[in-house]
């Protein structure tokens, strides 16, 4: 009777819960492919781009030119392939890391995106405040990404970017006096891909937006490199 009683009484469970959080995946298998390889030729671009930037700005004299060329280039190098690492990347652990990186880049993509037309272009009128101004606001977010890890809202993270990137609207009537044409409407293009984009952003929920956020971050770069590359450096 004690061994019946015994076979009929239930197995214990394991009622232990995992540690750590469950992460819901953000992105399909799919999207991360098309996340990775948009960002992956941005890689590529970039480098195409500190190239040709350090020639251009070396064959005008060097100085400020090629601190702005460089602050450019790298910059650029440095998000995409943040951006590029994220989204290729399987492990949870190491993806969790290059997440908080590929955002961190944003901000030193905007910032070194400046450096061109506030150094050289803006020299004169105020350009160096300008400067320090964006690359502090950068600092600062940097700081913020990497201890609120992704506890604010994609909306404010996305704002925070658009503001940033639209400090320069204080130094609109100098650029459109100081910039040839074409390099002042190619860096107002670059301006607005950058901002829809950051709409993009911040919609999580419709499945390759986040892709289209990549084509538009993409554009966004290639209209205001061009602008610097024939136009500032």
């Amino acid at each position: 009777m004690a061994g019946q009683l015994a076979d009929a009484a239930p197995a214990p469970q394991n009622t232990r819960k995992p540690k750590g959080p469950i992460r819901k995946k953000l992105y399909s298998l799919g999207e991360e492919i098309a996340n990775s390889v948009s960002h992956g030729v941005g890689v590529l671009l970039s480098i195409a781009a500190l190239v040709l930037l350090i020639v251009m700005a070396v064959s005008h004299g060097g100085g400020v030119r090629l601190a702005a060329a460089l602050l450019m280039g790298i910059s650029l190098i440095v998000e995409y392939l943040f951006s590029t690492l994220y989204h290729a990347l399987a492990p949870e652990k190491a993806k969790a890391v290059f997440r908080v990186l590929d955002h961190c880049g944003i901000y030193l993509l905007i910032a070194g995106s400046y450096a061109p037309f506030s150094l050289v272009t803006l020299a004169d009128r105020g350009g160096l405040v300008l400067c320090c101004a964006v690359w502090g606001v950068a600092v600062v977010g940097i700081v913020a990404e990497c201890l609120l890890r992704e506890r604010q809202p994609a909306w404010l993270t996305a704002a925070v970017y658009v503001l940033m990137g639209w400090l320069v609207v204080f130094h609109i009537g100098d650029l459109w006096e100081l910039l040839a044409p074409p390099a002042f409407w190619l860096l107002l293009a670059g301006g607005l891909s950058y901002t829809v984009g950051a709409v993009f952003y911040a919609i999580k929920k419709v499945p390759y937006l986040h892709f289209v956020f990549h084509l538009f971050t993409l554009a966004g770069s290639v209209c205001i490199t061009l602008a610097a590359l024939l136009f500032v450096v």
